[in-house]
Formats: structure tokens, C-alpha cells, sequence
């Protein structure tokens, strides 16, 4: 008796590709773009490398580096599976909250430098201004971001709840 046949996954949606291509154009890697599409497309949310290549069409390199990139943001992290050598990449329940979350390191860093060169720049002349307006910006997100993020959890209670 043969095993069962599972069918590959389905390439992803035009619409999925296609914000694969907006996250792109905004300054997000293609391939991570497109991989995370595919991992939001699917029905369990989580796939494994092999499937992932077949989804985008995508060689085992170009998934290799997209799966590690999303790792590190946060968006996804790998699954053993127990009595495979294949791992599964998964998307957190909370994917969106963890990634926006990491950023406030970097927005604090940011405020700081801005900061530090204002400093640096004639007093009173349009890039001081610029820069000084920056670190004010990136110091509002940073207060901002933990309220912003309650108030999402709170939301996202409400609607599910």
C-alpha cells in the first residue's frame, strides 16, 4: 500500500504577492517579504523550508535566507518536528506585537544619535532643526509604542472576545 499523497502547497495569491511587493517597496526585504506572505497564506501558518520554496517557487538558498532573516525580526520562529529532520517555520500568535516591540531599541539608539548630532550642528540653522525634530519623533515612539501596544491587545480581545 503507497502512503498517502499530500499535495504541494498552492503557490501564494496574487493579493499575497502583491503586498509581498508594497512591504518591498517600503524597505523590506523581497524574499522575507514574499516568505512571510506565503506563512500568513497558509492554512496551519506555519511551513517548512521545502514547502516554502515551493510556495515562492523559490530555490532551498533564497528560503534559507528568508527564513533567517524573519528570525531575526521576530516574525517567525522554526519548530522541530519530532521524528523528522525537517524543521517548520511559524508564525507566533503574536507576531505582529513582537516585531514592532523589537524596534524600540533601535528607536531609542536612533533618538540618542539624533540627539548627539544636533549637538554638533550651528544652533538655530534648518539641520539642526531637521535632526533635532527626528530625536523628538523617535522619543515619541518610544513613550508611545507600549501604550499603542495596549491598546491593540485590548482591541484585538474585543474583537476576537
Amino acid at each position: 500500500m503507497t502512503p498517502p499523497h499530500t499535495p504541494p502547497p498552492a503557490r501564494i495569491p496574487p493579493t499575497a504577492e502583491t503586498s509581498a511587493a508594497v512591504m518591498t517597496a517600503a524597505g523590506f526585504p523581497k524574499m522575507p517579504a514574499r516568505a512571510l506572505m506565503a506563512l500568513l497564506a497558509s492554512e496551519e501558518g506555519a511551513l517548512t523550508a521545502t514547502e516554502l520554496g515551493e510556495a515562492l517557487g523559490a530555490s532551498p538558498a533564497a528560503v534559507s535566507g528568508a527564513v533567517r532573516y524573519l528570525q531575526q525580526v521576530g516574525f517567525i520562529h522554526r519548530v522541530s518536528q519530532p521524528g523528522s529532520r525537517r524543521d517548520r517555520y511559524e508564525l507566533p500568535e503574536d507576531a505582529w506585537y513582537v516585531a514592532s516591540m523589537r524596534q524600540n531599541p533601535v528607536y531609542e539608539k536612533l533618538a540618542g544619535l539624533s540627539t548627539a548630532m544636533a549637538s554638533e550642528l550651528p544652533e538655530g540653522s534648518s539641520a539642526r532643526s531637521r535632526v533635532e525634530d527626528m530625536a523628538h519623533f523617535y522619543r515619541f515612539l518610544v513613550e508611545r509604542m507600549p501604550r499603542l501596544m495596549d491598546e491593540w491587545e485590548a482591541e484585538r480581545a474585543a474583537a476576537s472576545g
